[in-house]
């Protein structure tokens, strides 16, 4: 059923909880298992390019550490991880890598905010799971 499967990592718990429901499919259904992280762009109040230079590296660095250890995770338990880290805005990002990569199921974790807020917004994992041309997996 499944081929290709895509996880959204943003290093969070709820990340960590879709990443080994992603790990259990990709085992299940012997399928590529992809991790995508989303490096949204820097503030706009930066007042020199040194700053930016900083924010830049704090974020390579994080995500460095972000994709390492999922990697690890799943290769403890015999799947192999590739990683891909991309700039943007996460839901827009993650719906067009999902139709230009052919993934056949994203899977996301929830990440809960105030009722006015996802009333007035929508929660990440609503906007993707709106958004995304395949069938999509929000993990609890």
């Amino acid at each position: 059923m499944f081929r290709k499967i895509l996880v959204g990592n943003d290093g969070s718990e709820g990340a960590r909880k879709a990443l080994q429901v992603a790990i259990d499919l990709a085992t299940h259904y012997d399928a590529e298992l992809h991790e995508i992280c989303i490096e949204e762009h820097l503030p706009h109040y930066a007042a020199t390019i040194g700053e930016v230079i900083e924010a830049n590296q704090e974020a390579t660095d994080y995500f460095r550490g972000v994709t390492r250890e999922a990697e690890l995770v799943a290769e403890a338990q015999g799947v192999r991880l590739i990683s891909h880290v991309v700039p943007g805005h996460v839901v827009e990002t993650i719906a067009q890598f999902v139709k230009d990569r052919g993934f056949d199921v994203l899977v996301v974790g929830f990440m809960g905010h105030s009722r006015i807020f996802d009333y007035l917004w929508g929660g990440t994992s609503q906007n993707v799971t709106r958004l995304a041309p395949c069938s999509v997996v929000v993990v609890k």
